[in-house]
């Protein structure tokens, strides 16, 4: 659905006038949007969870190297987890894990046309607070790690891409990553190694050209 719907708006932008192009230009814009996020075991264990939504958001700049090739750097405010529900001995209960990053991709961006801007690279994110949510008929914890291990990674290298569908000064864009790292940073961690993956999208606003 991803690569149809890319194809559909490299179209569309091939078709647009080009009188508005700044695919040379340099450009600095803010971006407000959502996460939808999830993990999952790098050693197959039993482990599944729902995805869950969280805030993204953060600053962008679009640097020029030629008219179709071009470097962007972000620096965003993520949040990632995942969530779930379930039955002991009768009692139903639910649970929510979220984790508040701060997310540095650095884009190589391909320009096809003034409208579409396709972006992929790594991303490094660091780990600025972890939160676990249960609740239950009888109980309620609340900021409590899910994990006990003392060795939680905090900086994570992942990898990212996606586009950018530009309307004038607003930029729609479209994310998928996944985490390259365990989020266990000895490795002995014997519930869940997990790592992130999420999709993103956001709407933004280029501050100006230059």
């Amino acid at each position: 659905m991803l690569l149809v719907a890319l194809t559909f708006l490299v179209s569309v932008g091939y078709s647009q006038n080009n009188s508005n192009d700044a695919r040379e230009q340099f450009q600095l814009g803010v971006k407000i949007g959502a996460n939808l996020s999830n993990v999952y075991d790098t050693d197959g264990e039993d482990f599944t969870a729902d995805p869950k939504l969280g805030l993204a958001g953060g600053v962008f700049v679009s640097i020029p190297i030629v008219s179709f090739l071009g470097i962007q750097p972000e620096l965003l405010f993520s949040q990632k987890g995942y969530k779930g529900s379930g039955s002991i001995l009768g009692s139903e209960y639910k649970y929510s894990f979220t984790s508040n990053f701060i997310d540095l991709p650095i884009f190589v961006a391909i320009k096809p046309t003034s409208s579409i801007i396709i972006l992929a690279g790594p991303q490094f994110s660091y780990l600025l607070k972890e939160k676990y949510k249960l609740e239950n008929e009888l109980i309620n914890i609340d900021e409590e790690q899910l994990f006990d291990n003392d060795d939680v990674r905090k900086n994570i290298l992942c990898l990212v891409g996606g586009f950018d569908v530009n309307f004038n000064h607003f930029v729609i864009g479209a994310r998928v990553g996944f985490d390259l790292q365990n989020n266990k940073g000895d490795g002995t961690s014997t519930t869940p190694r997990y790592k992130n993956i999420w999709s993103q999208a956001t709407v933004g606003y280029r501050l100006f050209n230059n």
